[in-house]
């Protein structure tokens, strides 16, 4: 009998144990997460919806968003190429200086972004040993556009190469090394065999490098110059609100890049989903091969 209650006051303090901890879990997760989102949300319409349209749709807030899409336009798909190139080079070869270049992949997560930006001011700025040729040339990349996309494309690089590189070693080589004793070649290999066993990782990580290029700000603060309606990007020009005091349009504005998360994260949900439940056909040798 004795056992029994000791039982029973065991599964009782473990019931209570894993509901407090449920608890206390949606708790954070309201103030953390969803208490902020929701208070953007009422302090963007607290006004009508009038002044929510006219805030998002004048000509300074149009432009952060062009250069925002522009920035993420150019990165993604750079990335996209470094991304893919990268994982097949470390996953499909053995080359000295593979940890090197793992690490160099790995860099922009390590450096605050405002260094990156104070980098790039050292290498391209009015005192660096470049500015006279580039003056020469007539390009300017700090406090331009192009500087805003070159933070966005650093700072973005490893989304890409960091999803795909464990989904193709686990792969393996079995099924390029059985097309190529059927006479495929490098792109044949890629196309029909390493693409379609990476596509919702690929997808993944683009989505990844996408929200990370869209709300890139330290970086993009040091580099851009704050030029109202050239070069500030959303979170840039949603900070320049907030200084002005301009309160309620700052949160309009939040509400904008607020919606574009959504679809990125729904992506995101998505492509998880897909990784999850449409894996590759596997090609496993055979007990005759694999015994000779």
């Amino acid at each position: 009998m004795g056992n029994i209650i000791i039982l029973h006051q065991r599964d009782m303090f473990s019931l209570v144990r894993r509901y407090l901890l449920i608890t206390l879990t949606w708790l954070v997760f309201f103030l953390v997460l969803l208490l902020p989102l929701i208070t953007v949300i009422w302090q963007g319409l607290a006004n009508d919806f009038h002044f929510f349209w006219s805030t998002i749709s004048e000509p300074d807030a149009i432009a952060a968003l062009k250069l925002s899409l522009l920035a993420t336009s150019i990165a993604v798909p750079l990335n996209l190429i470094f991304g893919v190139a990268s994982a097949w080079l470390v996953t499909k070869f053995e080359f000295k200086g593979k940890s090197v270049l793992l690490a160099l992949i790995d860099l922009p997560f390590s450096i605050s972004p405002v260094v990156i930006g104070l980098t790039y001011v050292l290498l391209f700025g009015a005192q660096s040993l470049f500015f006279p040729y580039l003056d020469a040339w007539d390009i300017q990349i700090i406090y331009a556009i192009p500087g805003v996309i070159l933070a966005t494309i650093f700072v973005s690089v490893p989304f890409i190469a960091r999803e795909l590189i464990p989904l193709m070693q686990v792969q393996g080589h079995l099924e390029e090394e059985a097309a190529k004793a059927l006479g495929a070649n490098g792109w044949q290999l890629f196309f029909y065999i390493t693409l379609p066993n990476i596509k919702w990782g690929l997808l993944y990580g683009v989505v990844l490098c996408s929200a990370r290029s869209l709300g890139e700000f330290g970086a993009v603060s040091v580099v851009s110059g704050h030029i109202r309606g050239e070069t500030n990007t959303l979170p840039l020009h949603i900070e320049l609100l907030y200084n002005e005091y301009n309160i309620i349009a700052a949160f309009s504005v939040s509400i904008l890049l607020l919606m574009m998360a959504v679809v990125i994260l729904i992506l995101r949900h998505w492509s998880e989903y897909k990784m999850q439940h449409d894996k590759p056909l596997r090609l496993e040798p055979t007990h005759e091969y694999s015994t000779k």
